[in-house]
């Protein structure tokens, strides 16, 4: 819904947007009700509807918000660096430290890859991340910095890596994101064999 909001507008539909995280997160998102959401705000129904068409569309708003504000701590944590590897090594570090604070998105991302309304928004915004770290992943390769390859590939491998170790040790564990993050960069850099594959690797 493409109104102008006052600043005061933006607060609330802020609110709205907050809360309703926190409750689909909660108690889950069918058994949600708009009438549990503004009878927790202390709102009416006008005001949800003014902001919103319907549940629906206050949940796709949710991941849509999220997705956005991630990029743009990613894209924040790059700021002026020009080199890509450094670039990949900084959204990673940023990526981890922002999810250690959005549990709550997490367990909704996770809830729409499973509903039919939602899970094409999901696909979208996972799109929109491949294509960022192929990206970048193709500008380490034509530079010279990591093996040449199937660019989508290995970017998939780092979504891949980051996203699992996210779940089960910075929201699954409660480690420290920065101690993940140095796993998951060691790991992507260096692979099985170790930072010097000639010594570590042993043949039958």
């Amino acid at each position: 819904m493409g109104r102008r909001l006052t600043p005061r507008g933006e607060q609330r539909r802020g609110e709205l947007l907050a809360y309703a995280t926190e409750r689909f997160a909660t108690n889950g998102y069918h058994p949600t009700s708009v009438a549990e959401l503004v009878d927790g705000l202390g709102v009416g129904k006008g005001v949800f509807y003014w902001y919103f068409e319907s549940k629906e569309d206050l949940f796709l708003e949710i991941l849509r918000a999220g997705e956005r504000e991630l990029r743009r701590v990613q894209l924040d944590a790059m700021g002026d660096e020009t080199d890509p590897v450094a670039r990949m090594e900084l959204a990673i570090r940023a990526s981890m430290e922002w999810w250690a604070t959005h549990r709550e998105l997490y367990v909704l991302i996770e809830f729409a890859r499973t509903e039919a309304s939602f899970a094409s928004g999901v696909r979208k915004g996972e799109r929109v991340a491949l294509e960022d770290t192929r990206r970048l992943v193709q500008e380490a390769m034509d530079s010279g910095a990591i093996a040449d390859g199937n660019a989508t590939v290995v970017a998939q491998a780092v979504l891949g890596v980051s996203s699992v170790l996210a779940r089960t040790q910075v929201l699954g564990r409660g480690r420290p994101p920065s101690e993940v993050a140095d796993e998951v960069i060691d790991f992507c850099w260096h692979g099985l064999l170790g930072r010097d594959a000639g010594q570590t690797r042993r043949t039958a």
